[in-house]
């Protein structure tokens, strides 16, 4: 059973201590399709008493994610939220294509125009959990723990964060990179140094390792190793500097860059693509390391990592010990859709569509903190 308070402000705490905070315009149906507004006024007039229910699913194998938000949504702007009856699976539940995640059961009158609305949280809440599914499942195949930093803040407007921050968690993704990102699952946001703060010293990583650790001594130490485009030159200098104080060095090199490591060492080009962070370089990057003695020092990747490219650096063994990924995460490639399938309890749908059940779902209690 799951229980959420309802507040009457707009506002839905979760007993998981999530908010969810909407526009109060939702209720006028400014974010509605004009046509369920022009039904829901029809069906007032001419046929209020009959009892639907509507069905979502979607058509891919999936991470469901934003059956929270949207059973907070309904509770929130649905007419008579207490005689509605709904039916769910969880967030973070595994889905199959055409499977029932959410069923709405009322007057249609009353919850009809919120249809796109929840489409379009379902959407994508599930498309970003399904995407850090995937790529943490690509990190993890070589099988060893290693973690996928969310760092999608400058990829989508920022008022998306907080919900994509836990889909990305409900997906698998337990570092990110904005506090909003965090705030829906109770964590803070982490990070270390962007290439501004080098720009500051000069381009000395050295100094700008070092005023940070001064600043924030009780932080990891990771230092940001490529803006010289020296990435090995300057992991060494700071390993040197900082020995067992360096916790990771992270490479962040533009796809259109060849490493200056490439430009003294020709012989070594010719088989491969030199350009951006590519296997080759990590190689000899880690290589560099140990020979030192720094061991210890991780190396974590970033810049235009997908599902795809990690699965290509694990199959080759590459040691990269986390990923940073951003705008991938955030691709939109599952849709929902609402159907009314059941009319006064009988069948009743447009051809195609059919009246799905589902054993997995469990119906949804709640309690109004008002009465």
């Amino acid at each position: 059973m799951k229980e959420i308070t309802l507040k009457l402000n707009g506002e839905i705490k979760r007993l998981t201590n999530r908010t969810f905070k909407f526009d109060e315009r939702i209720k006028e149906g400014w974010f509605s399709a004009v046509y369920f507004l022009k039904t829901k006024k029809i069906v007032e007039a001419k046929v209020p008493n009959n009892y639907v229910t509507m069905q979502f699913f979607q058509k891919d194998n999936a991470v469901l994610c934003g059956t929270d938000e949207a059973i907070a949504l309904v509770h929130t702007f649905a007419d008579n939220p207490e005689k509605l009856e709904i039916h769910s699976l969880k967030d973070g539940d595994k889905i199959e294509p055409f499977e029932t995640v959410l069923t709405v059961s009322g007057s249609y009158q009353d919850f009809g125009y919120l249809e796109g609305i929840i489409d379009g949280i379902l959407a994508r809440r599930t498309s970003v959990a399904t995407n850090v599914y995937n790529v943490v499942k690509a990190a993890q195949s070589s099988g060893k723990q290693k973690p996928v930093i969310f760092m999608g803040d400058r990829d989508d407007h920022y008022t998306t964060q907080a919900g994509d921050g836990y889909a990305a968690y409900i997906g698998g993704s337990t570092a990110q990179a904005t506090h909003a990102m965090n705030e829906w699952w109770g964590r803070e946001g982490m990070g270390t140094m962007p290439h501004a703060l080098i720009q500051m010293f000069r381009g000395d990583v050295v100094a700008a390792t070092k005023a940070y650790h001064e600043i924030y001594p009780e932080d990891e130490l990771a230092a940001l190793v490529d803006y010289n485009n020296d990435v090995i030159t300057d992991s060494l200098k700071v390993a040197r500097e900082f020995g067992d104080q360096l916790v990771s060095v992270r490479l962040d090199t533009s796809r259109t860059l060849v490493d200056k490591y490439f430009l003294r060492n020709h012989h070594l080009m010719g088989s491969f693509d030199p350009r951006g962070v590519n296997p080759e370089l990590i190689f000899a990057l880690r290589k560099a390391l140990d020979e030192e003695g720094f061991h210890h020092v991780k190396i974590m990747v970033s810049g235009g990592f997908n599902e795809e490219r990690i699965l290509k650096f694990e199959s080759k063994g590459v040691p990269v010990d986390m990923y940073g990924v951003g705008r991938s995460l955030l691709e939109r490639n599952i849709g929902f859709t609402g159907d009314n399938v059941l009319l006064n309890g009988e069948p009743e749908a447009k051809e195609g569509r059919r009246y799905r059940p589902n054993p997995r779902l469990e119906k949804v209690e709640y309690f109004n903190v008002n009465e």
